[in-house]
């Protein structure tokens, strides 16, 4: 009899722990102090007007659309958005490490002589 005591007795501690590892919520993760920027970068035919000519280390969001007649896209740091009609956009995520400044053009042939491009600065 004592050894049945016993078992339901460590069966019963067991249940209260795994209720108590259900029950007790998990710990939210720790910000990791990571600071996003964001920036609107917006294509006209031939130019690019960016929110911010200067940004952290870190991770930048640029929020791109095309607001000119014919095809745009927009690339820096190695990075690149599809090409976008005009009325289309999207968003291109760089991870920018070290500080410097970093220049952007448009990739369609010929837009970069007709003036597509610029420098980023990242501090």
């Amino acid at each position: 009899m004592r050894r049945t005591s016993l078992r339901r007795a460590w069966l019963l501690g067991l249940g209260l722990a795994g209720l108590l590892a259900v029950a007790t919520p998990a710990s939210p993760a720790q910000p990791t102090g990571e600071r996003v920027t964001r920036i609107p970068v917006v294509m006209d035919d031939f130019s690019f007007a960016l929110g911010k000519t200067s940004v952290p280390r870190g991770t930048t969001i640029f929020r791109v659309v095309n607001k000119g007649e014919i095809i745009h896209d927009f690339k820096i740091a190695g990075k690149k958005t599809p090409i976008y009609e005009t009325g289309q956009g999207g968003s291109l995520r760089v991870v920018f490490k070290k500080a410097g400044r970093y220049p952007f053009v448009c990739t369609v042939p010929g837009h970069v002589a007709a003036g597509m491009k610029g420098v980023l600065r990242v501090t």
